[in-house]
């Protein structure tokens, strides 16, 4: 498989005062799009499903970041988030059975059986170990990779998440846009709700909300929104979070309208090894301050090469 290419760009400034929550301004959907559209894209076949797969070249030996997308998004939102991640870390993006250019699954799957098609696609690349990323619905899969694949799954970037079923709730007029597929086909409602259900910068500057439906190849198809809406149905990580031995880094708004911040501060008591990263804005922070949240996921990662190259002098 041929490897994408990376393109790093420098971290910008963080805004002074009341701008910065309008740091979200700095995301240029068009140049992002442009840059998704540059990248290579194969299909890949891995436990019997086709998967639209990305692969970002970097450093040879170190381990990937695989990212784990949200519900009805497709691998290009990420892609403002990838520009500016340190060029050396390797990036992995796929998109989910019925999303962008994946062929909707057949029969319904479950957060419980996803992790060993992941594990299959780290095979499929030649991957041993990744750290595993995961945004909204995507953090729910990645704490089920580190629960079950606890040796493949080096360390953990939990954005904008939660445990779950058993979580302090959004609200009921958040949760009923949640359930509907829409936001993803329909650009003009997109950004008649965007501040509503994801807060932060949306909330003055909606327009940002534009890549949730003009960065996927296709819209998300009924059949596959409905499917992984109810992959997490019953699904909770509380239980069993202190099973998680894995190094964690949570990353949360304090203007989440979707995962309220109290969320985020349960799961950093409760995992064994967690450091809270709390920053001011919404639900799509890795996106709209993505110049601020690189770095902060570089550094955590990197943490790891840097410390086994103390451990051998």
């Amino acid at each position: 498989m041929t490897a994408d290419q990376p393109s790093p760009e420098p971290a910008g400034k963080e805004p002074a005062g009341k701008d910065r929550r309008r740091a979200g301004r700095g995301w240029i959907p068009g140049r992002s799009r442009k840059a998704a559209a540059s990248q290579r894209m194969r299909i890949l076949s891995v436990g019997g499903r086709s998967l639209r797969v990305s692969v970002r070249a970097g450093t040879p030996g170190w381990p990937p970041l695989l990212l784990c997308n949200g519900i009805g998004v497709s691998l290009e939102l990420l892609q403002p988030f990838v520009d500016v991640l340190d060029p050396r870390r390797p990036v992995i993006r796929f998109d989910m059975p019925g999303v962008g250019g994946s062929p909707a699954a057949v029969m319904p799957y479950h957060l419980v059986t996803l992790p060993s098609l992941l594990a299959g696609l780290l095979d499929e690349l030649g991957y041993q170990q990744a750290d595993v990323l995961g945004i909204s619905w995507g953090g729910a899969l990645a704490q089920q990779i580190a629960l079950q694949y606890p040796r493949r799954c080096r360390r953990l970037v939990l954005a904008a998440t939660s445990t779950g079923s058993l979580m302090i709730p959004a609200s009921p007029r958040v949760l009923r846009h949640l359930s509907s597929p829409r936001r993803h086909r329909d650009p003009a409602h997109a950004a008649r709700i965007a501040g509503t259900i994801y807060g932060g910068a949306l909330r003055d500057h909606p327009e940002l909300a534009e890549p949730i439906t003009l960065a996927t190849p296709r819209p998300v198809s009924r059949r596959g929104y409905l499917y992984q809406l109810t992959a997490s149905a019953g699904w909770t990580s509380l239980p069993v979070l202190r099973l998680i031995r894995q190094p964690a880094l949570i990353l949360a708004g304090d203007d989440d309208p979707i995962i309220p911040l109290a969320n985020a501060r349960l799961m950093a008591a409760l995992l064994p090894d967690a450091r809270l990263h709390v920053y001011p804005d919404g639900h799509l922070g890795l996106l709209t301050r993505a110049a601020e949240l690189a770095p902060v996921v570089s550094d955590f990662l990197l943490s790891v090469e840097l410390d086994a190259g103390r451990a051998v002098q």
